[in-house]
């Protein structure tokens, strides 16, 4: 289970003050002031360090603020990642493996962080602007520490300030692309879906 690459693709929004002004940053302002819940479907693509496509895969996600949050990737294969608000459940259905990570170490530091996370996220990133590409208006979060597995975050929101993609960029010159689709804002969300149990005949590792 690759759990650097599987993790990271899952969580992004949160916070970030800054006093340069951009559409992207204000849509993102707003997202997060406005926002507690969300749920949407994505599509995602991993490209090799030489832009080819390596993988692709796709399934929907849910969180609510703060750390909680539900990733499920159906197609090609079964994998589940469930955040519970104290720790952080990764589920490969195929190994029949579970492997759980306390929160505060899972996303620490890492694009979790900007999507369930607290509002307190710019004593972790570096945020810039990157202006209007391809139709949306795109910032960008690099990790102040070394210490993660990638070393940029790029979020695009619509002209109406939808978040609708976002791309990260590991250590080893790998590109992951996220398209969101059926975005929505504060839907009310079961408790349930935060919750995890792993299933009986399952390994269980702790980190």
């Amino acid at each position: 289970m690759n759990l650097p690459v599987r993790f990271y693709f899952f969580l992004l929004f949160c916070l970030l003050p800054s006093t340069a002004q951009s559409a992207a940053i204000d849509s993102l302002k707003t997202f997060i002031h406005d926002t507690r819940t969300v749920r949407a479907t994505f599509s995602q693509t991993l490209l090799d360090r030489n832009m080819r496509v390596a993988q692709k895969a796709s399934g929907t996600m849910q969180f609510e603020r703060p750390g909680k949050f539900r990733w499920t990737y159906e197609k090609p294969y079964e994998q589940l990642i469930v955040g519970d608000g104290a720790k952080v459940w990764f589920y490969d259905r195929d190994l029949n493996q579970v492997t759980v990570r306390k929160l505060d170490l899972a996303i620490g530091s890492s694009p979790a962080a900007l999507l369930a996370g607290s509002n307190a996220i710019e004593s972790n990133f570096d945020l810039g602007e990157n202006g209007l590409q391809g139709g949306l208006e795109w910032l960008e979060a690099r990790p102040k520490t070394k210490e993660g597995t990638f070393e940029l975050v790029r979020l695009g929101f619509t002209p109406e300030g939808v978040l609708t993609a976002m791309e990260l960029r590991d250590n080893f010159g790998q590109t992951t692309v996220l398209i969101f689709s059926g975005l929505e804002k504060n839907p009310r969300l079961a408790p349930g879906l935060f919750k995890f149990t792993p299933p009986e005949s399952a390994d269980v590792i702790s980190d």
